[in-house]
């Protein structure tokens, strides 16, 4: 009789599974398919293999002969997931506490047969909760046990809005987590440009105040223009952060760029502070040229638009972010095939200043040559390489292929796990023994 089997069967994303069927005849040709509803819209995959000699098919070990993804990989009918509906990019859930469920779907010659898959990005006994006050907007994620927990307070990129799926896996793994909306959310403005840094700081500060983090530790952790921005926090800031993640991050202050406002336009700024714009790259800038993103079809590379404003060494070095200011251990995460902006340049350039400068806390750098600029968290779909900007509109690509982006996911997070957890123990020791 025909079995399939996924072990763990239900636990949180971020847990590998081995996915087995078993009953067949020996050398026969099994196909195995997912099926998952991400906030309603169904994402899927199939790929088929050649049953061992005793009639089995483990993920962990089989080769595809014919499907979805390439070679071997145990996760590889999650990451490899297209929508039926062309163009969808949500991977989650509206509700981040509602779980994901694949229908995996085995066929050979003895018949077929189903297994349900369960992603959780809510552990048990985490607690979410909105965050509507003192100007601030976000969500607020708790982990299940008696405090204090570390914390650590997420921002998103380009695209504005809440990360609540980071924020829950964060609080599912130990930390009270904050996600910090600062555009493109309810009472907020729809753009990045003019954003205030002081507007960062009140969300330290209510951390702080209304969480009382253990030992007083609060990391801050952003993707892309939020990889830029915790890099200026922990520069601007530096006694009030503890750590940082820098996800596909810049070494430099851009302009408003895909997430302008169009009446300030894509030149003007993104930050204040005490009230005066933040010099960027784009400003006074002798050799930056557009022409390289706007001009061909689509999908663009914005990337290669970045790459011309790099040219003119005065302009970079004016809007270069002052990493040697910062005061606490930095995880700097880049692709090395990234569409948007050259994030592995990037993180170079920061990596070498802090070697520059002897920077007394530890510096660790990932880099992924084929990944792209999507780098998430393990086993969610990598497929969608190109999009439309939710601001901008423009169809441009992150970069990267389906399968490296899935390596760098699953590595990345882990990579961050144990750097927070390092970072935390030293944080700890310190301000036990000061």
């Amino acid at each position: 009789m025909l079995e399939l089997s996924a072990s763990p069967a239900d636990d949180l994303i971020d847990v590998p599974r081995r996915i087995v069927v078993s009953g067949a005849e020996p050398g026969e040709l099994v196909e195995i398919s997912s099926r998952t509803l991400r906030a309603g819209n169904p994402w899927c995959s199939r790929a088929s293999f050649v049953a061992d000699a005793q009639g089995q098919v483990d993920l962990t070990v089989a080769a595809v002969v014919d499907g979805d993804y390439p070679g071997i990989s145990a996760m590889g009918l999650l990451w490899s997931q297209v929508p039926e509906q062309a163009g969808r990019r949500e991977v989650f859930n509206a509700d981040v506490q509602q779980p994901l469920v694949t229908v995996l779907h085995a066929t050979a010659a003895a018949g077929s047969v189903s297994a349900d898959l369960v992603q959780r990005l809510c552990g048990e006994g985490v607690t979410r909760s909105a965050l509507r006050e003192d100007g601030l907007v976000g969500t607020l994620f708790l982990p299940a046990g008696e405090g204090p927990h570390p914390a650590v307070m997420i921002l998103n990129g380009s695209g504005g809005g809440i990360n609540e799926a980071r924020a829950a896996l964060y609080a599912s793994r130990g930390y009270a987590a904050l996600a910090l909306a600062y555009f493109k959310a309810p009472g907020l403005s729809d753009y990045i440009s003019n954003t205030p840094l002081e507007y960062f700081q009140n969300g330290l500060d209510w951390i702080r105040r209304n969480l009382k983090p253990k030992s007083d530790f609060v990391a801050i952790s952003g993707q892309s223009r939020g990889g830029e921005l915790v890099l200026l926090l922990g520069a601007t800031f530096p006694q009030q952060v503890s750590a940082v993640l820098a996800y596909v991050p810049s070494a430099l202050v851009h302009s408003g760029q895909n997430a302008a406002d169009p009446a300030i336009g894509r030149e003007g700024p993104t930050w204040l502070l005490n009230g005066k714009p933040l010099p960027h790259q784009w400003e006074n800038n002798r050799t930056a040229s557009w022409l390289p993103f706007d001009q061909g079809p689509p999908p663009h590379r914005h990337t290669l638009a970045m790459l011309t404003a790099l040219q003119d060494e005065e302009a970079v070095r004016r809007a270069r972010i002052p990493v040697e200011k910062l005061q606490a251990p930095v995880l700097l995460l880049s692709a090395g095939d990234d569409g948007s902006w050259p994030s592995s340049v990037y993180a170079r350039m920061v990596r070498d200043k802090l070697q520059e400068v002897a920077h007394p806390y530890p510096v660790e750098w990932q880099d992924y040559p084929d990944g792209g600029h999507a780098i998430l968290f393990p086993y969610v779909p990598t497929t969608q390489l190109s999009y439309a900007h939710p601001v901008s509109g423009r169809i441009s690509t992150g970069g990267g292929q389906p399968a490296p982006n899935a390596e760098a996911d699953r590595h990345s997070w882990q990579q961050a796990l144990a750097f927070l957890q390092r970072a935390v123990a030293a944080h700890t020791s310190k301000k036990e023994n000061s």
